[in-house]
């Protein structure tokens, strides 16, 4: 296989003229028949590295894929694109599954998917015997490795296929996994001298917002204010929690719906449908939700809970923004969500080395969390990856934390921790900073030591936020095994008794207090015209997108992506030409969804126009929505004020943009042979009165014009680069 090949089938079945980082050598890689092992963030594109060779080799590719959503979703994805895939699993009948059988034998299919449970059956082993099989591709590959994040031990077989397929690829794909788990990998999988290709973990489009779990509720209704009518996901540790947020994200009027293991099937398998088609707005979901779909219009992730670990995490806020397109993820973070996880791990089975394992990776993410560092810094280093200065995308750089010599305050959360006894937690050894009133104080007799009440200048979040940070300093450590009652270190006991000085971020009502003597009011400035025209377009399509979806029944992103539809929003095409040169529109889509498309752009174009904005293109459209009426070129001239040679300027515009249009009414054949002739003449952009000059005069503008329209239209048909 020659790459101009899956070049060809790129701008043909997906609607992309350039590959993305990596596709291509990881392609290639594919072509020539080696293993390979490919790490993308998710949204990076790594479903096209098997996909794009799968349609351009012959045979069939075998996708392993461990979710039926997820198989689904991307066999209607590629079906929408006039690619032959299909899945066999235990959704479906015999019947349907002879029938697949029967067109895999016929050579009918490209992409088959299957589970791992279905490859390793005895029952399907003699069909995958008769196949001729391009290609294996093990798509979410870390669940096959007991340190990766989400182990399944049914990954584990799969490594039969080096053995009885030696002479075919294996791709191993996942978005996830540190060295451990890459090793692991290659190792399970007997992968042959593997090309391991590790994208870049940076996913530039997300804001990465960490913020402790203080009045959650209220932070995520602030939050969804500036996302309105869009798609997202809140994750929950808690299957009642996940419920509580459900209703009262509804009471609040958005369309939610809660997804956790305890809901019926057919319930759990309608939310998700209902997310797909975005008939809902809001998923609240244990982490199981969002593995098995690909949506790529996915706005914003909010975790109610910290994630147990930050492979987990990037998986999950990785499911926002796959288009490429902005997108915000907020992370919310207690001391409870480390308890609770602790709970479980210490509670579960697992070996003590995995516990163990799993601990420090719940240690790292809380790290993570309370980390003053960029939060790309931090989340890209786990992966082994450095960035170059700041990202200016997340919460510690867009508002740097301002510090404060915080002696003072750790000397007074130090001393009372020791003059407990060290045996209170953190919400006790705030009440006791406050000088609660609480029952258990006075019981414990806390009321009676020097530094009850000594803190009564901060809030409760405000020293929430300031043990956290002594926590994250290594002033003080949680005793897990102890009540996760709080011990000082021996840097806590440098403060308090050694005079070391500690900085610490000042509590936010301190920041908003400063803010607030300092504010100046600044009115929001509107947007420009043009950002304003296009975000009502993409409204006016994003509608339309949804109407066809319902009549096709289909998700409306597998028709066109959020990214495709800002970008139809910005160049307005109006012509089957300029639809094929948006990103995201190959053929298919183009005879199956262009239409609609086309003349809902147009339609808005005109409208704009006769309201007396000036739209680019909109002067040729309305000369071309007369034309079309059976108006005749004089009147056109004379109704729009113009000239007739205007007309027909904009009519051969029309014409090279892919219109149809009888040129040989103002142009025969042998005119125009004769003056393409001589265009090589000429530079371009063309000068119509040099051209005109050239040949004394024998030939008009208009039929200049109109050669070298078609000219252009011929060219831009070949995909040769056109000078305007």
């Amino acid at each position: 296989m020659k790459m101009t090949d899956a070049q060809a089938n790129l701008k043909k079945y997906f609607g992309y003229d350039t590959f993305r980082p990596g596709q291509a050598e990881i392609i290639q890689t594919v072509f020539d028949g080696r293993d390979t092992l490919v790490l993308m963030p998710t949204g990076g594109g790594k479903s096209l590295c098997f996909q794009l060779p799968a349609v351009t080799m012959p045979g069939t590719a075998v996708v392993v894929s461990p979710l039926i959503a997820l198989m689904k979703d991307q066999v209607e994805g590629l079906r929408g694109n006039g690619i032959a895939a299909a899945f066999i699993n235990s959704s479906q009948d015999h019947q349907q599954t002879r029938e697949i059988e029967d067109k895999l034998m016929s050579g009918d299919i490209k992409l088959l998917y299957v589970s791992p449970e279905k490859l390793v059956s005895q029952g399907f082993q003699p069909l995958l015997k008769r196949l001729k099989i391009s290609l294996f591709a093990i798509d979410e590959a870390h669940c096959i490795s007991s340190w990766g994040h989400d182990f399944r031990p049914e990954y584990t077989q799969l490594k039969f296929l080096k053995e009885q397929f030696p002479h075919v690829p294996v791709l191993a794909l996942t978005a996830t996994a540190d060295k451990l788990t890459r090793k692991d990998i290659v190792e399970q999988l007997a992968l042959e001298n593997p090309l391991i290709y590790i994208a870049s973990f940076d996913r530039p489009n997300l804001s990465l917002v960490v913020r402790p779990g203080q009045k959650r509720i209220e932070q995520i209704f602030d939050f969804l204010k500036k996302h309105s009518n869009q798609s997202g996901i809140i994750y929950c540790l808690a299957r009642k929690t996940c419920e509580d947020i459900a209703e009262k994200l509804l009471a609040r009027g958005y369309r939610a719906a809660a997804y956790h293991a305890q809901i019926p099937s057919n319930l759990r398998s309608r939310v998700q449908e209902d997310f797909i088609q975005d008939r809902i707005q809001v998923v609240v979901a244990t982490i199981a939700f969002g593995m098995g779909i690909d949506k790529s219009n996915v706005r914003f992730v909010i975790h109610y809970n910290m994630p147990r670990n930050l492979e987990g995490y990037y998986q999950e806020i990785g499911r926002s923004g796959r288009d490429g397109l902005p997108a915000d993820t907020l992370m919310f973070y207690s001391f409870a969500d480390v308890a609770a996880y602790r709970d479980m791990v210490e509670s579960s089975e697992a070996g003590a080395e995995q516990k163990e394992f799993k601990l420090a990776k719940l240690n790292r993410m809380f790290e993570y969390a309370e980390s003053p560092t960029c939060r790309r810094i931090s989340v890209l280093a786990y992966f082994n990856e450095t960035f170059a200065g700041n990202c200016g995308n997340c919460d510690v750089c867009l508002n740097p934390p301002r510090q404060f010599d915080g002696t003072v305050a750790a000397q007074k959360a130090l001393s009372a921790i020791l003059r407990t006894g060290e045996r209170v937690g953190m919400q006790m050894l705030v009440d006791i900073l406050r000088g609660s009133g609480r029952q258990e104080i006075f019981k414990n007799g806390y009321n009676e030591i020097k530094t009850y009440g000594a803190g009564r200048e901060y809030s409760f979040n405000d020293w929430i936020f300031l043990i956290s940070q002594m926590l994250h300093n290594g002033l003080v450590e949680i005793a897990y095994d102890d009540h996760h009652t709080l011990k000082v270190t021996p840097a806590g006991r440098a403060i308090l008794f050694d005079n070391k000085k500690i900085k610490l971020a000042l509590p936010e009502t301190k920041v908003e207090q400063a803010a607030q003597k300092a504010a100046i009011v600044k009115e929001a400035k509107p947007k420009p015209t043009g950002q304003q025209l296009k975000d009502e377009l993409f409204e006016i399509l994003k509608t339309l997108r949804r109407q066809l979806a319902q009549e096709h029944g289909v998700p409306p992103y597998i028709i066109f992506s959020d990214a495709t539809l800002v970008e139809m929003s910005e160049k307005r095409p109006q012509t089957d030409g300029d639809m094929l040169r948006i990103s995201g529109v190959a053929e298919k889509k183009l005879e199956f969804y262009g239409p609609p498309f086309i003349a809902e752009i147009r339609e808005y174009v005109l409208k704009k126009k006769s309201e007396g904005m000036n739209v680019p293109g909109s002067t040729f459209l309305q000369t071309w929505d007369l034309y079309q009426k059976g108006i005749s070129i004089e009147d056109i001239a004379a109704s729009r004020n113009i000239q007739s040679a205007t007309v027909v300027s904009h009519l051969a515009h029309m014409y090279e943009r892919g219109e149809s249009l009888d040129i040989w009414q103002w142009l025969s054949p042998e005119a125009m042979d004769i003056i393409q002739g001589a265009l090589p003449l000429f530079p371009e952009p063309f000068k119509l009165g040099d051209i005109f000059e050239h040949f004394n005069q024998k030939f008009s503008f208009d039929q200049i014009r109109l050669t070298i329209a078609h000219r252009n239209r011929k060219r831009m048909k070949e995909d040769e680069p056109v000078n305007f």
